[in-house]
C-alpha cells in the first residue's frame, strides 16, 4: 500500500494542473485577426469578438434588422446589457462598413443595335390577322 501513496499524489497533481491550465486557457476568446464589420456579420463572426456571446451577438443581428444598416459603432450602446465600458473593449475588434447589397433577380437582357436602340424583327407573318 506504501507504493500507492507517491503515484497516487503525482497522478492527483498532474489532473490539477491540466484542470487549471484548462480553466486559464479556455476562458479567453482569440480576438480575431482583422476588424469584424458589423452590418455584414454573422452570429459565429461577432462571437469571435471578445465580450460578444451568442446572446448579444442575436440582439446585433435583430437590431440590425429591425433598424437597418449601423452607421457607427456608437450605435450599438442602444443594445440592452452593452455599456460604455464593455463597447470600448470590444471598439478595436469592430468596424462599420457598407451593408451587403440585396441580391436582385437576374432579368433578360434585350438584344441592342450598336446605337442602344432596340433591335427590331423583320419577319412577316404570312397572313393578315382580322379581330372581328
Amino acid at each position: 500500500m506504501a507504493w500507492r501513496s507517491p503515484v497516487l499524489r503525482v497522478l492527483l497533481c498532474f489532473c490539477l494542473l491540466l484542470f487549471l491550465a484548462a480553466t486559464v486557457n479556455g476562458g479567453k476568446k482569440k480576438p480575431p485577426v482583422k476588424p469584424v464589420n458589423i452590418n455584414t456579420a454573422t452570429s459565429e463572426e461577432l462571437q469571435q469578438v471578445p465580450g460578444i456571446g451568442p446572446a448579444t451577438a442575436q440582439k446585433i443581428l435583430q437590431m440590425r434588422k429591425s433598424y437597418g444598416p449601423f452607421k457607427s459603432v456608437d450605435d450599438l450602446l442602444a443594445i440592452r446589457g452593452l455599456g460604455e465600458k464593455r463597447l470600448d473593449k470590444m471598439r478595436k475588434y469592430l468596424t462599420v462598413g457598407p451593408p451587403t447589397p440585396k441580391k436582385t433577380p437576374a432579368t433578360w437582357a434585350v438584344p441592342r443595335n450598336l446605337d442602344g436602340k432596340k433591335l427590331q424583327s423583320s419577319y412577316r407573318w404570312p397572313f393578315r390577322v382580322v379581330m372581328a
